[in-house]
């Protein structure tokens, strides 16, 4: 009989102390994140805006609504930075198939076309970042970050509810 692996939440205070350290790193990804969607800004496609866009490219033509969902943002906030991607025709609005009073949301070929070379651009960037890695290093890392990636995506609806409730949020203090 084989015993089960042991998982980090068997050892509290170390695990304590590597929340710590990833907490950290993923701080410092922020900031450097923010460096470069400032750089994004400057040439004319804010992050919030690419979040949309990168997202209703992955959704497929969606309502509003849905769109606001799947970034966690507030319907009106998704609206005000549509506009803009329509107007910059980026995206575009089309009769729902399933309801001709409704409207639903689409990706433009000029939109796709913006994503594919954001995404070519960040590849590049990537490749050059990780040149010195070993294959089996890169592999290893890819494996672990998009599992943790998938878990921190599932736990962000209950952190938000977890938090939503708090003194910054207009809740009791």
């Amino acid at each position: 009989m084989t015993k089960p692996e042991k998982t980090a939440a068997d050892d509290d205070a170390g695990t304590a102390a590597l929340a710590e350290r990833i907490g950290t790193a993923i701080v410092r990804l922020n900031k450097m994140h923010a460096c470069i969607a400032q750089q994004m800004s400057r040439t004319g496609m804010d992050k919030a805006s690419f979040v949309l866009l990168a997202t209703l490219a992955t959704l497929g033509p969606s309502r509003s609504s849905t769109l606001a969902e799947a970034v966690f943002s507030d319907p009106s906030t998704v609206s005000r930075q549509v506009a803009a991607l329509v107007k910059d025709g980026l995206v575009e609005r089309r009769a729902d198939p399933d309801d001709g009073r409704a409207s639903v949301l689409a990706v433009t070929d000029d939109g796709t076309r913006l994503l594919a070379e954001r995404r070519r651009w960040r590849n590049e960037g990537m490749v050059r970042l990780l040149a010195h890695w070993s294959a089996e290093d890169l592999e290893v890392f890819t494996e672990h970050f998009e599992r943790f990636v998938h878990d921190f995506e599932g736990a962000v609806p209950v952190f938000i509810a977890e938090r939503g409730a708090g003194p910054r949020s207009g809740g009791e203090k």
